[in-house]
């Protein structure tokens, strides 16, 4: 099928896009990379009036170093992301991720603030995102305003994100010199969405766990943070049982959904497992 017909504007700054999206209200969607929006409008699943392209603004995009964080701009493609020098000396763990993403082609057009944005749970940078402690700049007509990514997935495709606000950063506190990380990801083909992934960012003191976060990605209706899960390898030095117990306190809270990438207890076995191999990926990189 074809989209149904619309209009297009391409602003030159956020100021700009924001006015248009406020002055057009519920008939006009932002346009980053297009791989969730564009699809949808093909099978009419989504019909809006106007598409308001982001890619004419400078001001969206670049990867920059702000005290003790990293600040991506929403724009900064994933292969840009993968480009960054910045980017794999600092927090090395989004080269990782971003390496899973689909296949180079969609990379090229894929933005991180796209990827991060509509609350689609199989994207893999929001529960990242998460783990890491980040949190999203939004700017509307209103003014701007930074929520915390852990604050921000409310339910499937439903955000904290206010009508006519646009997401224009990410800023990633950069974790300790000598931290662990390992994203792990089971997918039934290159390009898929994950049956399960887990990412995991620790630091190791005297053999044993000192800090430890885990996220969790597909594994419900929005990404998960394994609180209880990350608190059981505290103080360990993740032994098979203590990384059993994690795999366990992970599992408690993955509630998937039964699909093509198989039904629930599968999607949660599997999700424990790359629990498992993350923590223990994550635990050999740590010095």
């Amino acid at each position: 099928m074809i989209p149904g017909p619309f209009s297009y504007h391409r602003p030159a700054t956020v100021a700009d896009a924001v006015k248009l999206l406020a002055t057009l209200g519920d008939e006009a969607r932002p346009l980053a990379g297009g791989h969730s929006l564009v699809p949808m409008m093909k099978l009419r699943l989504a019909t809006p009036e106007h598409l308001v392209d982001l890619h004419g603004i400078d001001g969206l995009k670049g990867i920059r170093r702000d005290g003790g964080s990293i600040v991506i701009g929403a724009m900064t493609t994933q292969h840009e992301l993968l480009a960054s020098d910045e980017i794999a000396k600092s927090i090395p763990i989004l080269h990782e991720t971003a390496l899973l993403i689909a296949d180079p082609q969609v990379r090229y057009r894929g933005t991180v603030g796209g990827n991060v944005a509509n609350g689609d749970p199989g994207n893999d940078m929001p529960a990242l995102m998460m783990t890491l402690g980040a949190s999203y700049r939004l700017e509307g007509a209103s003014g701007a305003r930074n929520v915390a990514a852990a604050d921000y997935y409310q339910g499937a495709y439903f955000t904290a994100i206010e009508p006519g606000e646009l997401l224009t950063s990410v800023s990633i506190p950069v974790p300790t010199a000598g931290h662990g990380y390992a994203y792990e990801k089971l997918k039934r083909k290159v390009g898929d969405y994950a049956t399960a992934a887990a990412a995991v960012v620790l630091t190791m003191s005297g053999g044993k766990v000192a800090t430890c976060k885990i996220g969790l990605t597909n594994l419900s209706e929005t990404p998960l943070l394994a609180d209880a899960a990350a608190k059981a390898v505290i103080g360990t030095s993740l032994d098979a049982a203590t990384l059993k117990k994690a795999a366990a306190e992970a599992v408690a809270i993955m509630s998937p959904a039964a699909d093509a990438r198989g039904p629930v207890e599968y999607r949660k076995h599997v999700g424990g497992i790359m629990v498992t191999r993350a923590l223990q990926r994550a635990a050999g990189r740590a010095s």
